[in-house]
């Protein structure tokens, strides 16, 4: 009976919504503006050139009155011609004329029949004033009015030329009712196109999640999969990813069996020694624990630079890391001589906690096995080499002791390597030290020092991106 694998929905947290509703919000909020917009403004234009054309026949009906009108000697207004629109002489036809003036009778067309106009009386210009009126009940009127002085006459002519606005209303409505439907049709299009839009356009996300699903079940360690320009960063930074839990896994794997191997000797020692009995048993176990203690920190400390190194880019000032080495240090050693110099901004891409430690180690074993003189220069190489110094910082810690013949300063870097074993240690400073530099991206080297005389040790750290940037 074969045991089945767990699957694992993933569910959105509450509250929170998908990219494509987001969008598809933000296109429906944006088209609906647009399309009001324009659909108001368009409405406007249309209805103003509606009404311009519809005032346009007014006014040319009320330069043909006012071009046909002439005067009886007794003074009446009288047309020398009659205006061609036959709806004039048909009553209630919906256009409409009148002439008045002050002590003469109202002069009107016969489609008036028994009504009569009024005009705006607050109007005492001779322009042309077209404006709506409801005089009639039931019945909208668009009107025109002029007051004219006409020759021969100190009267002032008031000129009405008035038209239902049944047809213009109906226009109007029409256009309208076009432009709803046009513009619901376009928005409605546009809408689906955003839809089509969204769906084919976060596809490639999707994939992604196929792939990374791919992943979880199939035990693949890469996304090899084609995917669009915009959408392969992601997926090429998510590829680094995996390679570097892999490298972290295999890391751990690594360093567990070491420590398990270096384990194993001392505690066949132990165990051989026990069963026989011997002798010397009690000091065997202390030897043997003593070297198993020393197997233990470091691979402690291994495991703590890339834990550490695993939670994010750090940024450390050197110079403040060194002097508080070198004081922890004058208290061990007050007859020592300190001397740090170098770069006061230099920073470097490695937790505090693990310069600290690595600095610790150097300037101790140059005051535990120098002459009395230890210098630390910070930035050494920078004008040496100035594309190499901008990717990483140097640090040379000097003694003024004997120093380490060349043939054994690799040696020195070997778990429990000691050279004067008249001074008390466990001989793990410096392999600490490769292996801390060594997973931060750096790296320790020997030599000799040309102004002390003894060993130098150079230290080699990458700088912060920050740091770099700004430097």
């Amino acid at each position: 009976m074969t045991e089945q694998s767990p699957s694992i929905s993933v569910t959105p947290a509450p509250g929170k919504r998908s990219l494509a509703y987001r969008m598809m919000v933000i296109s429906a909020a944006w088209i609906s503006v647009l399309l009001l917009g324009g659909g108001f403004a368009l409405n406007r234009t249309i209805t103003n050139l509606i009404e311009s054309n519809f005032d346009s026949q007014l006014e040319y009906i009320m330069t043909a009155m006012i071009a046909s009108a002439e005067l009886f000697p007794d003074g009446e207004v009288y047309f020398n011609r009659a205006l061609g629109d036959q709806r004039f002489l048909e009553p209630n036809s919906g256009l409409y004329w009148q002439i008045s003036g002050a002590g003469y009778d109202t002069y009107p067309s016969r489609s008036l029949w028994d009504r009569t106009l009024r005009g705006e009386s607050t109007l005492s210009d001779e322009a042309l004033h077209i404006y709506d009126s409801n005089q009639f009940p039931g019945e909208p009127l668009r009107v025109a009015e002029r007051t004219i002085v006409l020759p021969d006459s100190d009267t002032k002519w008031e000129f009405l030329v008035a038209q239902r606005r049944t047809e213009l209303d109906q226009q109007i409505a029409e256009i309208r009712l076009i432009l709803i439907w046009s513009f619901a049709a376009l928005g409605l299009g546009l809408f689906i196109m955003a839809m089509l839009q969204n769906y084919y356009g976060l596809r490639p996300l999707r994939r992604v999640r196929a792939a990374i699903q791919n992943l979880r079940t199939t035990g693949a360690n890469r996304i090899v999969e084609p995917l669009p320009l915009e959408v392969q960063p992601l997926v090429e930074e998510l590829n680094a990813l995996l390679s570097h839990a892999e490298r972290q896994a295999e890391e751990a794997r690594t360093h567990a069996g070491n420590l398990a191997h270096a384990l194993k000797t001392p505690l066949t020692v132990i165990n051989n020694a026990a069963t026989a009995r011997a002798p010397d048993l009690a000091t065997t176990v202390v030897r043997e624990a003593r070297t198993m203690r020393r197997h233990v920190d470091h691979h402690l400390a291994r495991a703590r630079a890339v834990g550490r190194r695993a939670v994010g880019h750090a940024r450390t000032p050197v110079r403040d890391s060194a002097e508080a080495v070198r004081r922890a240090v004058e208290r061990l050693y007050p007859e020592v001589r300190f001397d740090i110099a170098g770069g006061r901004d230099a920073h470097v891409a490695i937790e505090r906690q693990d310069l600290d430690e690595i600095l610790g180690n150097l300037i101790e074993n140059a005051a535990k096995y120098g002459g009395g003189s230890v210098f630390v220069t910070i930035d050494a190489e920078r004008e040496d080499d100035p594309a190499n110094s901008a990717r990483f910082c140097v640090i040379w810690v000097e003694d003024d002791g004997r120093g380490i013949p060349v043939d054994q300063r690799e040696k020195l870097f070997d778990r429990g390597a000691r050279l004067d074993t008249d001074k008390p240690g466990t001989g793990l400073g410096l392999a600490i030290v490769r292996d801390v530099a060594e997973i931060y991206g750096g790296n320790v080297t020997l030599g000799e020092s040309e102004d002390l005389g003894g060993l130098l040790v150079r230290l080699t750290l990458p700088r912060s991106g920050r740091a770099a940037a700004d430097e």
